[in-house]
């Protein structure tokens, strides 16, 4: 096993004229943003659009969106191991990895949006004042970072069996398999919360918030794993049955027609009942007093969701891979849109004393925004590079007297 572990590290060194240019070019952005952030350190958050009356911006909008995307793996979990749909089962790891990466991502966008990350250590057990259990931020850093290591624990197990030659033991994994689930389900709820608790701020101060914030997730996660997992199997030996694609397809439907709906009871109960409160909604859909800079963004989005939800709603057309991968393109840049600058920013329009302040990302933000999805992209990258080989086993096949493994599983073998 040390032998194949080792040669799949060495892998990640080893790459065509294809995989080095894509390297490169993540290298770079890292680069710009890492120097975007040194000058964002130095100077401070000034640097910035965000102000005191709009404190959240760019970084706090990537950051729940990859909460969101982190979550959707768990829709590959479900029909994978506990319905024993053998098409997904096959690639359930990649969807982990996926997990792992956005859970990294999200971490780097808190430590970012502090502005001074000797912050930091506020954060960490013993050393600093968590406030636990009052603190729900506190709350928050507990389950992503028990998300990130049970997604961990997974992969790990499941490399390590493959590379040496066995077959997975479903028994032994169940019950962090169980545990994955309402953890996928908490990190979203409880990052909805933190935005329910500030009870000054109508717009978050929905119950029907963490809802939606779900129902978005299993919309955009899944989308991105549709678009990831057609380069894999284009770019790699990986055999990926289109039925795992269409079934995610139909899993997104659901819950994209979820995510349409409440949408549309939050804008009729603002709307309809006609109070005060309905200011930031206003604010995004029809523009207030004169400012309007998100309003086109908004019905950008809404138009991407409601198409890609009727591509994806008839069968015949999101089994055609062409009308599949716009329907996945568009609920990306949809929900990220809605679920970005869409959320964050209207939860401050208008501030506490009625001024409209309009937020839009400096180019600092948006180059240290660039380099953390950079990051991700190349982690994932590296870890695709390195769990490829011990996956199909071609490492293995190179070893005298072994046999790569199956990946799937069977009821004996649990």
């Amino acid at each position: 096993m040390s032998s194949v572990l080792y040669r799949a590290f060495q892998g990640i060194m080893q790459g065509d004229r294809k995989y080095w240019t894509w390297v490169g070019f993540l290298l770079v952005i890292i680069l710009v943003g890492f120097g975007a952030y040194i000058n964002q350190a130095s100077r401070g958050l000034i640097v910035t659009s965000m102000r005191d009356q709009v404190s959240w911006g760019f970084y706090i909008a990537n950051f729940t969106y990859l909460v969101g995307v982190a979550a959707a793996a768990v829709l590959l979990v479900i029909p994978a191991y506990l319905y024993n749909f053998k098409p997904i089962k096959e690639i359930v790891l990649f969807g982990e990895l996926l997990a792992i990466t956005a859970v990294a991502m999200c971490i780097f966008f808190v430590v970012i949006d502090m502005g001074q990350p000797l912050r930091v250590w506020h954060m960490l057990p013993l050393l600093g004042t968590m406030n636990f259990p009052d603190s729900l931020l506190v709350w928050d850093v507990f389950v992503l970072n028990s998300y990130l290591v049970v997604n961990l624990l997974l992969v790990i197990y499941a490399l390590s069996r493959l590379a040496a030659g066995k077959e997975y033991k479903l028994g032994r994994i169940m019950p962090l398999i169980l545990l994955s689930i309402p953890m996928a389900v908490s990190i979203h709820t409880v990052t909805a919360f933190l935005y329910n608790g500030l009870s000054a701020r109508p717009f978050w101060n929905a119950s029907i918030l963490a809802p939606r914030f779900l129902a978005s997730a299993f919309c955009s996660g899944p989308a991105i794993m549709l678009l990831l997992l057609q380069l894999i199997r284009r770019f790699t030996k990986v055999e990926i049955d289109n039925r795992a694609l269409f079934k995610i397809a139909e899993l997104i439907a659901y819950a994209m027609a979820i995510n349409l709906f409440l949408l549309g009871a939050e804008v009729f109960k603002e709307f309809y009942s006609g109070s005060v409160h309905v200011a930031p909604l206003e604010y995004l859909y029809l523009g207030l007093h004169g400012k309007s800079m998100l309003t086109p963004w908004m019905w950008l989005a809404l138009g991407f969701n409601v198409s890609a939800f009727c591509i994806f709603l008839i069968p015949r057309w999101r089994q055609n891979i062409v009308l599949l991968n716009c329907g996945a393109v568009l609920i990306v840049i949809g929900v990220y849109i809605e679920k970005g600058l869409g959320l964050v920013v209207p939860g401050f329009v208008p501030d506490v004393l009625g001024e409209i302040y309009e937020y839009w990302p400096s180019a600092t933000e948006i180059m240290i925004t660039a380099g953390i999805w950079a990051m991700g992209a190349l982690l994932y990258t590296v870890a695709i590079k390195f769990a490829v080989p011990i996956y199909t086993g071609e490492f293995l096949n190179k070893l005298p007297g072994q046999r790569p493994a199956q990946v799937t599983t069977t009821k004996e073998e649990a």
